[in-house]
């Protein structure tokens, strides 16, 4: 039993860090606001990346027996349908990241075989996705064989790219100095750069930080397993929420330093964390090494990233199925204990995915920014059940033991659970918003627009639909 409680604040701020953080973040919200996201992160830190965390803490120390996450914590404040919905909502935001894991595979194979980013700009976006819709039905075929190898090499990929990151900030913030490298980005130095402009167009960027924040609540199960949750746990969060700011300040400084804040290239989203190492080894006269390297190891967390995004969400849709929401079809294992009418459901909607919008944006580089934009309207959609299970926790609140509380006080809890509940739903809901511009291409603008509003309302009508199926079948075999 002593062995049971040996992690402590270190250990869970580095599980945590490498669970939620990555360079993409960094990258990508570089790419929507150039050096102003610096102020962007100071902000969210503060006022959500901070409660999210004490909230999942305090979520995770009571339920601490709870296998289904975000569900289970529904159930046991709420009702069962709801729960369903908690479920249903985990697993199916993951078509959309699903339908763009193929796509990062390909870009960093073509930076690795061909050396450059060209991909992204000169190939017709239909017959990428083909090439994508391909990759992607070989890959569901190899998880629905039950293999874990491609999840074992994800962890050493995992850790490669976490190197990877901080390698990418020390040697960039290091380069003017080192290397007399010079600083693309003029003005540096002055506050107004720094400065984000609060428009509309900058709250429809919001989502993209949300996006980058989120999901701290796969680390819950860690909670009770601290020497002491009380003290442990939120410290550990505390120095979390600190490492990922140093990580998104220096970070967003290292971009400016080596691409212009003022002329973003277009392509960023995809090539950008590319194009730095590139210039990183020009600027260290090493070639492409940092490229190579970083290539490699993007291919290796992709690949493992598809065949446990398949079949992890799935698991905990169906682990814990109730026959009431959930056709019992559905949930039908093979002799490998995987789930295969559930991956043929995921190979038609992640197939639908790939391929439908292609017919719409005819450029590959923007139907890369657009999928990237979707997952950040939809992937936060989870994150509203994880507040919520806190307001309805604030609710019974003497009900429930828990080593460790956030806030003492239920309403101010739930104040708290409400605020950021209503965060990430209106950075949801604006984020909607294309982040190409209308007077170039009036007709793709208003396709995006379609398919970010019908996306997440088909997301929710499929849930909707799996209960009356469910019940139908019960009445049948009746």
């Amino acid at each position: 039993m002593a062995n049971e409680k040996q992690l402590r604040w270190s250990n869970i701020a580095l599980i945590a860090f490498v669970a939620v953080w990555g360079l993409g973040n960094v990258v990508n919200n570089f790419a929507l606001q150039g050096l102003s996201v610096v102020t962007s992160w100071i902000l969210i830190m503060i006022i959500y990346f901070i409660p999210y965390t004490l909230i999942v803490g305090q979520l995770g120390s009571t339920f601490k027996d709870a296998e289904g996450g975000v569900s289970s914590w529904i159930r046991a404040t709420s009702t069962k349908r709801l729960a369903y919905y908690a479920a249903w909502t985990y697993w199916i935001v993951h078509i959309p990241y699903l339908a763009q894991k193929p796509q990062g595979i390909l870009i960093a194979f073509s930076w690795l075989f061909r050396g450059n980013g060209n991909f992204v700009n000169t190939t017709p976006a239909l017959v990428v996705q083909a090439i994508c819709l391909v990759l992607f039905l070989f890959f569901l075929w190899i998880a629905s064989l039950g293999l874990t190898t491609l999840k074992r090499i994800g962890s050493v990929a995992g850790t490669g790219m976490f190197i990877m990151s901080i390698l990418f900030i020390i040697l960039a913030v290091s380069a003017p100095f080192m290397t007399k490298a010079t600083v693309q980005t003029p003005n540096m130095f002055s506050l107004k750069s720094y400065l984000p402009k609060f428009d509309f167009t900058y709250f429809t960027t919001v989502s993209m930080l949300v996006f980058a924040v989120g999901g701290s609540e796969k680390i819950s199960p860690y909670v009770n397993k601290t020497k002491n949750p009380g003290r442990e746990f939120p410290l550990g969060m505390l120095v979390l929420a600190g490492m990922v700011a140093i990580c998104a300040l220096l970070g967003s400084f290292a971009m400016g330093i080596l691409f212009n804040s003022k002329h973003i290239p277009a392509d960023l989203m995809a090539n950008g964390a590319y194009y730095a190492f590139q210039r990183l080894g020009a600027f260290y006269h090493v070639g492409n090494l940092f490229l190579i390297l970083y290539a490699i190891a993007n291919v290796l967390a992709q690949i493992s990233a598809l065949a446990f995004s398949i079949d992890a969400p799935l698991k905990i849709l169906l682990g814990d199925a109730d026959p009431e929401f959930i056709p019992k079809k559905l949930s039908k294992m093979n002799k490998k204990d995987v789930p295969v009418n559930g991956y043929i459901l995921t190979g038609v909607l992640v197939s639908i995915l790939i391929i439908i919008p292609a017919l719409g944006i005819g450029n590959m580089n923007e139907l890369f920014n657009w999928l990237l934009n979707l997952n950040s309207v939809v992937m936060p959609m989870r994150y509203l059940w994880v507040f919520l299970a806190y307001m309805l926790l604030n609710k019974h609140l003497k009900e429930f033991k828990s080593d460790y509380k956030f806030l003492k006080n239920p309403v101010a809890g739930r104040l708290v659970g409400a605020w950021c509940f209503l965060f990430t739903a209106f950075a949801c809901i604006l984020g909607m918003v294309p982040k190409t511009s209308y007077a170039s291409n009036p007709s793709s603008w208003l396709f995006q627009l379609t398919l970010n509003i019908l996306t997440p309302i088909i997301f929710v009508a499929l849930g909707m639909i799996l209960p009356m199926i469910a019940r139908r079948h019960r009445t049948k075999t009746a």
